[in-house]
């Protein structure tokens, strides 16, 4: 649906982004996740056609992004969205559903249907007198106007409130049920693992790892065993009456077990805890500055 082969920007001598390659399946949810000044909203704009990039290649459900088709086949929604305040959420989008020529009858379907699943009621309050949240669905069911299989959204539940944001993830959810193709970058890393099949990590204009989070894990993560254990063990701490002891590898995990009976007791549970995207991202970008630093 969407394929990406060795993207770049430029700004003089700076550049943006560098060398960026990724595909995304339709129905499948892409996360870019990075630090800020990562490369992450330079490359999502030039996913939608609003910046041409300085090499490389994209299309988007087939089409280049300089093609006005692939613009019907995709919704864009950017970090910032200013909207026209005078204007209500239903003819704000009205005014869209005409620039997309979407048949009226169509559009008034589409506008109530999209606004009922956003949870919308205030149809026809100015937006300018509307809480951001408010704002964030209406640019939402902007980006739906037009009925698009890929979805682009910068940071969608940027500066919200905890219960809104929440909304705004699992409508993002759904769609992706629906079959819509998602490309989105956000900050709330935990946001990013909950939703996504598959992440790319930038750094100073790079993609430096991606993948699925459990090759994500498996490459970059870290996986402790938690060994509680009846008697005292060596290296462990006292723990809600039994003993706990934390090691890194199942080896370690039975040499726990000989040695809590060899003491006359027994293990009574292990529990397994796995690096979080977010340490998982803090570990790509340390091996980052470690490698920098060895240049």
């Amino acid at each position: 649906m969407i394929e990406v082969s060795d993207l770049r920007k430029e700004y003089g001598d700076f550049a943006a982004v560098e060398g960026s390659t990724f595909s995304v399946d339709q129905g499948e949810v892409f996360g870019i996740i990075g630090p800020n000044g990562a490369g992450k909203t330079t490359t999502l704009k030039m996913l939608s056609g609003l910046l041409e990039p300085t090499s490389g290649e994209v299309s988007v459900a087939g089409f280049a992004t300089d093609d006005t088709e692939m613009r019907k086949q995709l919704g864009f929604l950017p970090e910032e969205s200013p909207l026209y305040e005078e204007m209500t959420p239903l003819s704000y989008l009205k005014f869209f559903a005409d620039l997309y020529d979407v048949p009226s009858d169509t559009a008034q379907r589409r506008i109530h249907d999209t606004l009922d699943e956003l949870d919308l009621e205030h149809r026809n309050r100015q937006l300018g007198d509307m809480s951001k949240g408010m704002k964030r669905k209406v640019a939402i069911a902007r980006s739906l106007i037009n009925d698009p299989d890929v979805l682009v959204y910068d940071e969608p539940a940027s500066g919200l409130d905890p219960l809104t944001t929440n909304y705004i993830i699992e409508f993002t959810e759904r769609l992706a049920n629906e079959g819509k193709t998602i490309v989105f970058s956000a900050h709330n890393l935990f946001h990013v693992e909950s939703i996504c099949d598959r992440v790319a990590i930038m750094n100073e204009g790079e993609i430096v790892a991606k993948g699925d989070l459990d090759q994500l894990q498996d490459e970059y993560g870290e996986t402790e065993y938690h060994v509680y254990t009846t008697v005292e063990v060596p290296d462990s701490v006292q723990k809600n009456g039994n003993y706990r002891r934390v090691v890194a590898s199942m080896d370690a995990v039975e040499k726990t077990r000989t040695a809590a009976e060899d003491a006359g007791g027994q293990v009574v549970d292990i529990r397994t805890k796995e690096s979080s995207l977010e340490e998982v991202f803090l570990n790509v970008a340390e091996s980052g500055r470690r490698a920098g630093s060895e240049v």
